[in-house]
């Protein structure tokens, strides 16, 4: 099993009058899933500790969920186990934190591709009240180079179309830069889109927009050979699209490193 440590607590926020004493935190052996932290009721206790074993195998969960008087949102039993799903296990290192409508994640994961994965379906398990913090990171200093260089950034396209803005062509050629230190490693150029439009129109523009950058790379002498396409359109969102912000963050185009 990848993940060596991975703590995933139900913590929620306490009514100012209710005291509850929790356990003493243990320590998991490798490869175990350490559940902590206070629920309401046996019910929502008993369906956490089976989703977590249906995920992990009953032998690799170790419970230490206490009962007590707090307050949760509506249905937060439900998304609590819509979080904890097989994208965690990409997680090393790992903590998944639900306070209340706020949910942390951190830890290690093996790429870009695998931290946006986690991070989309953290976004789309949930409903628009909750607060989502991403902390993971990626544990390859091979990825990290091209990661560390976009920045966040986004590289721009004219509206509706492939046609890059001369912003969106400076943060390519920042990368390019990278791209030349890696010699020899294999690219892959992931176009994304948010959710607005026909999603087979969206996969195509993702696509198209991802061969611009290809077709700008091999224009400045990167090999073609070593760079590949695709298009997810609005498939794997980072952020809600109930927003303008959430939805410019979507519109991105992703570089994943070849294993």
């Amino acid at each position: 099993m990848k993940i060596h440590w991975f703590f995933l607590t139900a913590a929620l926020t306490l009514p100012s009058w209710a005291q509850v004493t929790a356990p003493e935190i243990a320590t998991p052996n490798p490869g175990q899933v350490l559940v902590s932290g206070t629920v309401p009721d046996e019910a929502t206790k008993a369906a956490i500790l089976a989703r977590a074993r249906e995920v992990y195998g009953a032998d690799n969960v170790v419970d230490q969920i206490a009962i007590g008087t707090v307050m949760v949102p509506a249905n937060w039993a439900g998304y609590v186990q819509k979080l904890i799903n097989p994208n965690l296990k990409l997680i090393s290192k790992g903590q998944l934190k639900i306070d209340g409508n706020t949910v942390s994640v951190k830890g290690e994961v093996g790429n870009e591709a695998q931290r946006q994965q986690v991070a989309s379906n953290i976004a789309t398990s949930l409903n628009p009240t909750y607060t989502v913090n991403n902390g993971l990171r990626v544990a390859s200093t091979v990825q990290e180079l091209l990661d560390t260089t976009l920045n966040n950034r986004i590289v721009e396209f004219e509206q509706s179309s492939a046609t890059l803005t001369p912003r969106g062509q400076g943060v390519l050629d920042d990368v390019l830069t990278s791209l030349e230190k890696l010699k020899d490693k294999r690219i892959e150029v992931i176009g994304h889109t948010d959710n607005v439009g026909l999603r087979a129109s969206n996969i195509a523009l993702s696509l198209a927009r991802a061969d611009k950058v290809k077709a700008y790379f091999v224009a400045k002498g990167i090999n073609g050979d070593w760079v590949t396409t695709s298009g997810q359109g609005s498939d794997r969102p980072v952020a809600s699209n109930d927003t303008s912000e959430g939805r410019s963050r979507n519109r991105r185009i992703e570089f994943r490193v070849a294993q």
